[in-house]
């Protein structure tokens, strides 16, 4: 008789309780939960259809560098046998395998989204993909033309018998893969790799009687391979798209020339370890196999998708001219109507502190700073830190026609700004040549900070102005990003300034500042007692509130005092557009704290901050998140509005965002969110703060112009 399965009474063990919910969201899961409320956005049927094909190359984007940077520095940690868990509890090896299972899951909804609902919706607006098989005659006779005349001289095939012959193809470009019969006496196949790299365009027109059609290059180049292999037999030929591993970091401390070793970062990243492989579901396991082992990649590196591989690069078709009908009404940025564009920038800073939000405010006022900075006589010195800006910068060619007139102008250019570092190689240079005195940063440190002081000689003495962003000196991605200029000449701002770049461009200790605190010296600190203060007010019976706004919620101990503060009574506002490691409405533990995220049109991009501070209002602005990079190894900082008007326009600001009940989504205490548009009645008109935004901008230019054209302005007599 067989022994009974069933325990006997003394070894009847009690069920183990459920072990406790960790303090903290896991900071790359977080983030794969912001990329998915982006595609939201691109499966929200209420937006145009170019506006979700836009969502969706953003999603598709968002993944390559996530995938570069973040997976590619777990691979190395668990590579080197690293167990150190994270705030979560999650070891390297451990976050890799839940990414993984989150990012199948996400590409396989990016596809759903492309293939069976924006790419047909685009086809039957006029926007069409065709395959080669359904070319018309004189589309057919297009395509041949084309491949002839502008693809076929400039294609190399490379033959790969092993992994030595493999070219080192550009990261994340489309490349094709090419099966050949075996030779009479050899019956394996032979292959041949094609790079494309990034001279050809993804995107070949056809002629349409009617809207746009247009066919992949890969799919020319597949039809015509026969031109390329004269005399073989074709048995495969595949695209396929590799990512490398671009966590690569330079170590300072053994660095000579920084911009020398920046060089050697950047062939290293070109060079780096191949940790993703994009190929068509339908590849075979001949050709799989061949990449996967030439490439030295696990089976599970390789991500077969049921699609066009690289989605991203559909961006490029949202700025289809002729389809205005399937994108949003443009939200064109006003010129402030506190700034008249005939009055120079000093005297209307002169007039009090100017407060900028882009992008409904152009961000031309700045601009104007600084090139009528350059052009003044009466400036002597400008001094800006630069760490992302674009390829034809004027805020640049103001610099060096500063310096080329005599003026004495620093620039702080970031070399370590991650993917924008040849270009800030390349300003350095053209600066440095036009007699710009360039610091490459600060060692061990990123300059994140955004700032600029300008000096000028006026009848009473040197007059300093200053400006500080929450965004980059960059006026095309301030169209798209929401950020906040302050433009001042208070006293205190202005030393602080002069202290700021002193500290940076020289060996000399930071002093203690007036107004601003900066990281990693004292920004964090700041926050804490900042934090602190609301804590002891609410336990006092008094008072209490805290609102933040941010794009990053990871530190650890920022987060601690935030839950003290809670538990203490202290009502917490966050917004915060992307990860989040705090988990809120925890019962004892965060009851009083909300999370909500907004993802629209916009990029949120603004870091505001608001203290009820016993009544005083404390309200700052900021370049840092609340990251341990931004803290400890960033040079950053935190900077008071202390202009009434300017303070009263953030914290409108502030209630609209945590007002929004279209684009907002709250943050769960398991991670999940939901849209705060699904408490909303039906018949309730929704508040989407971008909107409003958009809208209130438009009106004070309308009441601005209305004003104007209601005085009575005379003409003055000028001398002949």
């Amino acid at each position: 008789m067989s022994e009974s399965l069933e325990p006997r009474a003394s070894e009847t063990r009690a069920p183990a309780p459920p072990a406790p919910e960790p303090r903290f969201f896991n900071r790359e899961l977080s983030w794969l939960e912001f990329n998915q409320r982006v595609l939201d956005e691109a499966n929200n049927e209420a937006l145009p259809l170019l506006e979700r094909l836009k969502f969706l190359a953003i999603t598709a984007s968002n993944l390559d560098e996530f995938v570069m940077v973040r997976v590619g520095g777990l691979k190395l940690l668990s590579e080197r046998g690293s167990t150190q868990p994270d705030q979560a509890g999650y070891s390297p090896s451990q976050q890799l395998e839940l990414i993984g299972q989150r990012l199948r899951k996400m590409v396989a909804a990016q596809y759903a989204t492309f293939l069976e609902d924006i790419e047909p919706g685009l086809a039957e607006a006029g926007v069409q993909r065709l395959t080669i098989d359904a070319l018309n005659d004189r589309q057919t006779r297009a395509v041949a033309q084309t491949f002839e005349n502008d693809v076929y001289s400039i294609l190399s095939p490379i033959a790969v018998s092993q992994a030595e012959d493999f070219p080192l193809l550009p990261n994340q470009t489309v490349n094709l893969c090419v099966r050949l019969k075996g030779e009479a006496d050899d019956d394996s196949p032979r292959m041949a790799v094609i790079p494309l790299g990034e001279i050809v365009s993804r995107f070949v027109t056809v002629p349409s009687d009617g809207g746009y059609a247009y066919v992949l290059i890969e799919d020319v180049i597949h039809s015509h391979a026969e031109r390329l292999f004269e005399q073989e037999t074709i048995l495969e030929c595949v695209p396929f798209r590799l990512t490398r591993n671009a966590d690569v970091t330079l170590r300072e401390d053994l660095a000579g020339d920084l911009m020398a070793d920046m060089q050697d970062v950047l062939q290293a990243r070109r060079r780096g370890d191949c940790i993703r492989l994009e190929i068509p579901e339908q590849t075979s396991e001949e050709t799989t196999n061949f990449l996967i082992e030439t490439l030295e990649i696990l089976p599970g590196d390789a991500q077969r998708v049921p699609g066009p591989i690289d989605l991203s690069a559909w961006f490029g078709l949202t700025r289809l001219t002729g389809f205005d009908h399937l994108k949003e009404r443009d939200w064109a940025p006003q010129q402030p109507p506190s700034i008249d564009p005939t009055v120079p920038m000093f005297e209307a800073i002169a007039a009090g502190d100017v407060l900028l939000f882009h992008p409904y405010d152009s961000f031309e006022p700045v601009v104007r700073f600084i090139e009528e900075a350059a052009d003044d006589p009466d400036v002597v010195a400008i001094k800006q830190t630069l760490y992302r800006t674009s390829r034809k910068s004027p805020i640049v060619d103001a610099l060096r026609r500063a310096a080329g007139k005599g003026k004495y102008v620093t620039a702080v250019v970031e070399l370590k700004a991650r993917f924008d570092e040849q270009r800030n190689i390349d300003w350095a240079r053209r600066l440095e040549t036009e007699g710009v005195h360039v610091v490459y940063g600060v060692k061990g440190l990123k300059t994140h900070a955004k700032t600029c002081l300008v000096v000028r000689r006026e009848p009473h003495g040197m007059q300093r102005y200053v400006h500080f962003g929450t965004g980059n000196y960059n006026e095309l991605t301030s169209r798209i990003y929401s950020d906040v200029s302050y433009l001042t000449m208070r006293e205190d701002f202005a030393s602080d300034a002069v202290s700021f770049f002193n500290a940076i461009t020289g060996y000399s200790q930071p002093m203690q500042y007036r107004r601003i605190a900066a990281a990693p010296m004292s920004l964090r600190d700041r926050a804490l007692e900042l934090i602190d203060t609301e804590a002891k007010n609410a336990a006092d019976g008094r008072t209490s509130r805290i609102d933040v706004k941010i794009n990053s919620l990871v530190d650890k101990e920022l987060i601690e005092a935030l839950y003290r503060a809670s538990q203490l009574g202290v009502e917490i506002r966050l917004n915060v557009r992307g990860i989040c490691c705090l988990r809120p409405g925890v019962p004892g533990l965060s009851d009083r704290i909300t999370v909500t995220s907004i993802v629209d049109r916009f990029l949120e991009h603004a870091r505001i901050f608001h203290f009820h501070h016993g009544g005083a209002r404390k309200v700052f602005i900021s370049s840092a998140d609340w990251m341990p990079r931004n803290l400890d190894r960033r040079v950053e900082l935190l900077v008071p509005v202390e202009d009434e008007q300017a303070k009263r326009k953030l914290l409108h600001f502030m209630d609209v965002f945590f007002q929004d009940d279209v684009k907002a989504r709250v943050l769960q205490p398991d991670g999940s969110y939901v849209s705060r548009a699904a408490e909303r009645s039906a018949d309730a008109p929704g508040i989407r703060s971008q909107e409003i935004f958009w809208h209130e901008t438009v009106e004070a230019v309308r009441q601005a112009e209305r004003s104007r054209r209601t005085m009575y302005q005379p003409h003055q007599r000028t001398e002949s």
